[in-house]
């Protein structure tokens, strides 16, 4: 594009133009009246007075046109997010403020075009170019990895943020039925014959690999081995005759259907749930893993949809201090120190908190227990036996 094509320089070119030629025309007003001249002004001055007043004048015309154009609104924007299932009720709330805070700013309308689902699904889909995401906001980086291993986000996403891209944390919890009839208070007693677990598919789900992990590091970060881990996932799943698709899923059937003894979840969905009125027993372990879900600019797709300034703003928002207190409200763990220190209260304390690096980080965590023919795999398969 050429410097004359530009809006916003043609506009400088114009208010320089009218500059110039308004500062001729007040120095020839200026001589003809210093020059009193006896007719007043011949007729040669006033075609060249009227001349420079109509130049002036059209300038003036396109200079504010040009100006009316820059300061009316910019063209709309729409963001594609692409989320896991259990972060709708957050980002409705945090979405609204964003939008209200950028038009303030930027004087420029924000629509979003939201997709929730299971982590593992949604990574898949935006690879498969059937989400267009600007905005990628999964429930573990392995999702987000794979994203990236796809050529759509960049190598570094992750320091490219506050908190190495973690934008919200949670815990596992344990939630049963009233009155907690089959006396679940612990990891192990999930492995005890006739208790139904109802959990979800970690080839499709964010929480259910979290599950998974919660319930190897129990045994792992406890003092036991891999062999006695083994056995205690084995006999967990035994215990699970159906594998959802996500975590909401997973919930809606425990709590909604009734189905199940127990339910291993976000410690933010069990909060969710009293919010819509559905109160049950819970127990938050001791023994925990820290579960962080991150957030991550879709660098291809911005690109292609000429959205990387709204796109990295969002993200950037996620973190503020005003965002966060709306994921807190909802008992997502929040990363932002301030809004941690207002609401660590409000938090059961967890004795040891693990993380995915104390298993062996995520490259290693993804080849060891979710590939094909990798442990989970061999887990399923000795339940069916």
């Amino acid at each position: 594009m050429s410097k004359l094509q530009h809006p916003t320089r043609l506009g400088d070119y114009l208010i320089e133009g009218m500059q110039i030629y308004a500062a001729k025309t007040l120095q020839a007003m200026q001589l003809l009246y210093q020059r009193k001249i006896r007719s007043w002004i011949n007729k040669s001055s006033v075609q060249r007075f009227v001349c420079l007043f109509l130049v002036g004048t059209v300038l003036s015309i396109a200079v504010a046109a040009c100006s009316g154009s820059g300061s009316a609104s910019k063209a709309d924007v729409k963001l594609r997010l692409v989320s896991f299932s259990v972060t709708k009720a957050a980002h409705d709330q945090i979405i609204p403020k964003f939008v209200q805070k950028w038009k303030q700013e930027h004087n420029q309308n924000v629509t979003f075009e939201p997709s929730y689902g299971g982590s593992g699904a949604q990574a898949a889909a935006v690879i498969a170019g059937s989400q267009e995401a600007d905005i990628v906001h999964l429930a573990l980086p392995l999702d987000v990895n794979k994203i990236q291993q796809a050529s759509l986000i960049k190598s570094g996403w992750e320091i490219k943020s506050p908190r190495n891209g973690i934008v919200s944390r949670s815990v596992a919890t344990i939630v049963t039925r009233e009155g907690n009839p089959k006396n679940i208070y612990t990891w192990p007693d999930l492995a005890k014959d006739g208790v139904t677990l109802i959990a979800a598919n970690p080839k499709t789900s964010g929480i259910a690999i979290w599950e998974f992990l919660a319930l190897w590091g129990s045994v792992t970060q406890a003092g036991g081995d891999e062999t006695a881990a083994l056995d205690y996932v084995t006999k967990v799943y035994k215990n699970t005759p159906v594998l959802t698709k996500d975590a909401r899923e997973a919930s809606d059937l425990f709590f909604q259907k009734g189905q199940g003894d127990v339910l291993i979840t976000y410690e933010n969905e069990v909060i969710l749930a009293e919010k819509n009125g559905t109160k049950l027993p819970y127990v938050v372990p001791k023994i925990n893993i820290s579960i962080d879900n991150p957030v991550a600019v879709v660098d291809k797709n911005v690109d292609k949809h000429g959205t990387r300034e709204v796109a990295q703003a969002f993200v950037d928002y996620l973190y503020s201090t005003e965002a966060q207190r709306e994921f807190a409200k909802l008992q997502y763990r929040p990363v932002n120190p301030t809004v941690a220190q207002e609401v660590l209260s409000e938090y059961p304390q967890v004795d040891t908190l693990f993380t995915s690096q104390d298993l062996g980080g995520w490259d290693n965590i993804e080849k060891k227990f979710f590939v094909d023919g990798a442990i989970f795999d061999k887990v399923q398969t000795a339940k069916k036996a």
